[in-house]
C-alpha cells in the first residue's frame, strides 16, 4: 500500500482518533498533520511493519504528548454539542457536553489513557506499550482520570439538585 492510498483510506479515521485523544478539533489536525509529514518520509519502513495504522496511531499519541504540545493542550475547547440525527434527546446532549467538557479537563496522559481504553478499546497491556509506560502506571491514570470524573459528576449533579 503507498502512502497516497493509507492517507486516502485511514485519514478521517485518523481524525476522529485525534480528536478523541486530545479533546480538540484544531489540536487534532495539527497533530494528524506533523505525524502525516514524518510518517510519509519514513513510509516505507512503516508501510513494511505488520498494522502500519497502529504504528501512525502510536506516533499521533506520541506527537500529543510530547513537550511541544503541552501548553497548546492546556487550553482545551470542547466541540459544541449538536443535535444527532438519530433523535438524541436534549438532556442526553447535555450530559454527553458535560462528560467531554470533563475529560478535556484531565492531564493529557490521563486523557489518553482515557481515550484508549474506552474509544480504541485497548487493553491496559496495549496502553502501556503504545505510551510506553508499566501497566501499572496505566491503571493508575485510569483510575485517577475516573476518580476525578465521578466527583466532577457528583458536583455537577449536586449543583444542579439546589437549582
Amino acid at each position: 500500500m503507498t502512502f497516497d492510498e493509507f492517507l486516502g483510506a485511514r485519514l478521517p479515521a485518523l481524525l476522529r482518533y485525534a480528536t478523541v485523544v486530545t479533546c480538540d478539533p484544531h489540536l487534532a489536525e495539527d497533530v494528524v498533520q506533523d505525524v502525516l509529514l514524518r510518517a510519509q518520509q519514513r513510509w516505507a519502513r512503516i508501510s513494511g511493519a505488520d498494522q502500519p495504522e497502529a504504528y501512525v496511531k502510536r506516533m499521533i499519541v506520541n506527537q500529543f504528548l510530547s513537550w511541544r504540545r503541552r501548553r497548546a493542550a492546556k487550553t482545551l475547547p470542547v466541540p459544541t454539542a449538536e443535535a444527532a440525527a438519530d433523535g438524541d434527546s436534549a438532556a442526553r446532549i447535555v450530559e454527553r457536553h458535560a462528560l467531554l467538557s470533563q475529560i478535556a479537563a484531565l492531564p493529557p496522559r490521563q486523557r489518553a489513557v482515557i481515550a484508549l481504553r474506552y474509544y480504541e478499546d485497548m487493553s491496559d497491556v496495549e496502553i502501556a506499550a503504545l505510551l510506553g509506560c508499566s501497566e501499572a502506571t496505566v491503571r493508575s491514570h485510569c483510575s485517577r482520570a475516573l476518580a476525578t470524573l465521578r466527583t466532577s459528576n457528583q458536583l455537577t449533579e449536586a449543583s444542579n439538585d439546589h437549582r
